[in-house]
């Protein structure tokens, strides 16, 4: 019995400590980037806020009173870029699932109405995180000008 519990107990012992300090790099990694988006915003002249998710945005045009929902399907003109203002991607009358998109955009294009404009500056842990993605490097706080042209339930 006892050659079976100690290794199953190291093994534990071994899970919480990976478990704390995944915990503990992703809260550095999240005041990181929450100082990246205060001297953008500073840098930039930025009028903007935060979200309890440190999701950093201005409204720009706030668009129709209807906002879409995660359910909805959208219809968007966007640039994405890095905070050096190197266009990654762009787009125009891009369609899709608001579900199916990173949480940043999940929870900034639900402030707008249709017609609506935003600048949201998404934090890596609203993006795409600890793992680099295509061009995106691991850990990038992204900058988005996204016009919501129309959306669907």
């Amino acid at each position: 019995m006892k050659k079976i519990l100690l290794p199953a107990l190291g093994l534990l012992v071994l899970l919480f400590t990976f478990a704390g300090c995944s915990k503990d790099s992703a809260k550095k990694q999240a005041a990181t980037d929450h100082n990246l988006i205060l001297n953008y915003a500073s840098s930039n002249n930025l009028n903007g806020q935060f979200t309890s998710s440190g999701l950093y945005y201005v409204i720009q045009d706030s668009g129709s009173a209807k906002h879409p929902t995660l359910s909805s399907v959208l219809n968007v003109n966007y640039k994405g870029y890095f905070l050096d203002g190197k266009v990654f991607d762009q787009g125009t009358g891009v369609k899709f699932k608001l579900s199916g998109v990173i949480s940043g955009w999940q929870e900034g294009l639900q402030l707008i109405g249709e017609g609506g404009k935003i600048k949201l500056i998404i934090p890596s842990g609203l993006a795409y995180g600890s793992e680099p993605y295509g061009s995106i490097p691991a850990n990038s706080v992204l900058g988005f000008d996204i016009t919501l042209n129309s959306f669907s339930k």
